[in-house]
């Protein structure tokens, strides 16, 4: 078995990268997942903040992300209305927060930890550059085996207070995130009505001499 390995996103991968989106999410609309454009356009934007997982010259997993300020007074937003053109548009090198828009692995290379693997580098990154953390949409698959009985805002009470278990939202928990707020229409999604959970994780260096050296 190869060694898994991380890099920064390189021009060559990008092929590679969209067929892994189609792979990943195969239920979910094509035309909103990252294309082959937008990720050369990441390539040459913020390559550094696009984190890729491979076995051997494969990839099998994925996690994208920019810079930019966030208003945590007024949270609504859209993931494309924040992101920009190609999910990117808005980075700004200066921006405060590290903003996660996609993590993707690869359907046969699940439970080998490269989710884990995807949230390590991120928040290395984050240390790294001495950002104030990390924040993103957290999905909410497990929402639909209750959608019958309970509102997208009651289920997701429930996710944080540990009384249901949300495959995503629950690992990302478990990985030091904190449940927001309920973003209303983040993306399209049948399923939940596009509702997806604003999560957080702070970076504990912030601000240190540690962080800034």
């Amino acid at each position: 078995m190869t060694e898994l390995r991380l890099v920064s996103l390189r021009k060559e991968l990008a092929a590679q990268c969209a067929a892994l989106e189609l792979a990943a999410f195969p239920h979910a609309d094509a035309s909103e997942l990252l294309s082959e454009d937008d990720i050369i356009a990441y390539s040459e934007t913020f390559p550094e903040g696009f984190v890729v997982v491979l076995d051997g010259e494969r990839v099998v997993g994925q996690g994208a992300g920019i810079f930019l300020d966030f208003d945590f007074d007024h949270p609504q937003h859209t993931i494309a209305g924040i992101t920009g053109e190609h999910q990117c548009g808005n980075h700004d090198p200066d921006g405060e927060w590290y903003y996660g828009t996609d993590m993707a692995t690869h359907p046969e290379y699940r439970r080998r930890g490269i989710g884990r693997m995807l949230y390590e580098a991120r928040k290395e990154l984050v240390k790294r550059h001495n950002k104030r953390g990390i924040i993103a949409g957290g999905h909410m698959p497990g929402y639909a085996a209750h959608r019958q009985e309970l509102t997208t805002e009651e289920y997701l009470e429930k996710v944080r207070d540990r009384e249901l278990y949300d495959p995503t939202l629950t690992f990302q928990m478990e990985n030091g995130f904190r449940i927001v707020t309920l973003l209303k229409g983040y993306l399209h999604d049948e399923m939940t009505g596009g509702d997806s959970a604003l999560i957080v994780w702070d970076n504990p260096e912030f601000g240190s001499d540690a962080a800034a050296s």
